[in-house]
């Protein structure tokens, strides 16, 4: 098996545990999950310079940020199928007292998570700080996060991107998911936010596109370009184009699966768009 073809049997494996998290406590976001598997797998599999060691402080080694933290299932997955934590865990998704809750906590002391979030908006600021220390500590690391795409209009946003441009924050790469939905609706329904490349690039940022956000070549090869983009006195802006419920043909291209469960009968036809790969827990 190619290394492609590894990655791609990761991605379909991903997706099934997102499904299986979702359905089995009825509660979770599937949607969003989905169109950043492929994402989330390239990052932390070829992306990512990794410790095997999970630290807290990060130091001597990339770290991630999951801003958009209802998205927990794919992120989740990830960290367990890359040796985070035991897959088996995944059973525990959303139940009382599990280290795995809807939105991401660190008072149970989850490997791979070093901050709660789901409270949207504040991703980039938490990896701003992050990416200063790392400045401060000699370390040349780099620092990313993922934010959604309606996420942005939060405004608190606004100010961590005028601030990390104002502040040379150079080893901080922000991905954005624009899958053009949020719970509400499409983005331009619910509040419309422009052009947000020449927004990033306004604001003083190194602004790049992924226009196929599902295509892990693709992403692959736009993730290495931003890294060699870093070090030159400007944040890096990600524009990650991908597909709400990315996989499942009945998801897609649509806000209605953004916080939804499927039902039994739903659950089969989407696992069986995504045959088992790797073993599920």
């Amino acid at each position: 098996m190619s290394e492609l073809e590894q990655l791609e049997a990761l991605v379909t494996q991903v997706r099934r545990d997102i499904l299986r998290q979702v359905h089995k406590v009825n509660s979770g976001h599937p949607g969003g999950s989905l169109g950043c598997t492929e994402f989330l797998v390239a990052l932390f599999k070829e992306i990512m310079d990794r410790k095997d060691e999970f630290t807290m402080d990060g130091k001597d080694e990339d770290i991630f940020f999951l801003s958009n933290g209802h998205i927990s299932p794919v992120l989740y997955s990830v960290l367990a199928r890359t040796g985070y934590f035991p897959v088996e865990e995944l059973n525990t998704f959303r139940l009382l007292n599990s280290r795995l809750q809807g939105h991401p906590t660190t008072h149970d002391g989850l490997p791979g998570v070093r901050i709660a979030s789901g409270s949207l908006g504040q991703g980039i600021s938490v990896a701003i700080g992050a990416a200063t220390a790392k400045k401060l500590n000699n370390d040349a690391h780099l620092v990313y996060v993922l934010c959604g795409d309606g996420e942005l209009q939060e405004g608190q946003n606004w100010e961590a991107i005028m601030y990390a441009a104002g502040n040379k924050v150079d080893n901080l790469i922000v991905s954005i998911d624009l899958n053009g939905q949020q719970i509400d609706g499409s983005t331009d329904t619910v509040l419309p936010m422009g052009n947000i490349k020449s927004k990033f690039e306004a604001f003083g940022w190194d602004v790049l596109d992924i226009e196929s956000g599902n295509d892990l070549n693709a992403i692959v090869d736009g993730m290495k370009k931003a890294k060699l983009r870093t070090g030159n006195g400007k944040p890096v802006c990600v524009l990650l184009h991908t597909v709400m419920g990315n996989g499942v043909d009945f998801m897609m291209h649509t806000h209605a699966w953004h916080g939804k469960a499927p039902s039994d009968e739903q659950l089969e036809i989407a696992l069986t768009q995504n045959p088992e790969t790797l073993g599920d827990y």
